[in-house]
């Protein structure tokens, strides 16, 4: 668990630094550095849907993962959530709930979530989560001075994510083979591409109902 509690620290101290970063800079900057990272996450969504290779199986768990995610109202319970405690820690409505959701996404959708609480659970190698939580604390600063503290929430998403992927990395690394963590890597970049969107006031696409699709993916590998 070392990797992912060093993780959640990066995001954390990120937060803190983009905090301070943030008072001072006038509206006008900060929206055009949400929109340049908006781009950057288009982008970054774009290169990883490209890893995968069974479009059937995509487009079936987008589908399917939408519909499930729907009914359950994923996203409108991650964005009460965010409001519940916006109203605890932040004093006159910051948009926390907005960067709560957009981190997690970000933090907890990609292949070295997947494989670096793999390793950690499996080898007690923690390379590929420290790397990562260097990128996440980078992030995390630039993020935080767009969209505030929630950002700095999303560790707690961090946390029990890759956490619980660690700790049943025994039971799971037979099933996530490589070619299926491609596939949920290619499903979970297609989200961040449309999160990308959202950022850039492209869309309004509730991402979070889409999330059940990562999971979906794996049994669609085995029967297509």
């Amino acid at each position: 668990m070392l990797g992912t509690i060093v993780n959640a620290a990066a995001i954390v101290l990120g937060c803190g630094v983009g905090l301070l970063l943030r008072r001072g800079i006038p509206e006008r900057v900060t929206d055009a550095v949400m929109k340049g990272i908006g781009l950057c996450v288009i982008y970054i969504g774009m290169s990883g849907a490209l890893k995968g290779e069974k479009t059937i199986a995509m487009i079936i768990a987008m589908a399917a993962g939408g519909a499930m995610g729907t009914a359950l109202d994923l996203n409108g319970g991650m964005e009460r959530l965010g409001k519940l405690l916006e109203e605890k820690l932040a004093k006159g409505g910051s948009g926390l709930s907005a960067g709560f959701v957009t981190a997690s996404l970000i933090y907890c959708v990609g292949a070295m979530s997947v494989v670096g609480s793999l390793q950690s659970g499996l080898t007690g190698s923690y390379d590929m989560l420290y790397t990562k939580s260097l990128l996440d604390g980078i992030s995390a600063i630039v993020l935080t001075a767009s969209l505030g503290i929630g950002v700095g929430l999303s560790a707690a998403s961090v946390f029990v994510y890759q956490g619980a992927i660690t700790l049943l990395a025994g039971l799971l690394a037979p099933v996530l083979t490589d070619a299926v963590v491609a596939e949920m890597t290619c499903v979970g970049s297609m989200l961040i591409f449309a999160l990308g969107l959202n950022m850039i006031g492209v869309t309004k696409i509730k991402v979070m109902d889409f999330v059940p699709a990562i999971f979906v993916v794996i049994p669609l590998c085995y029967v297509l």
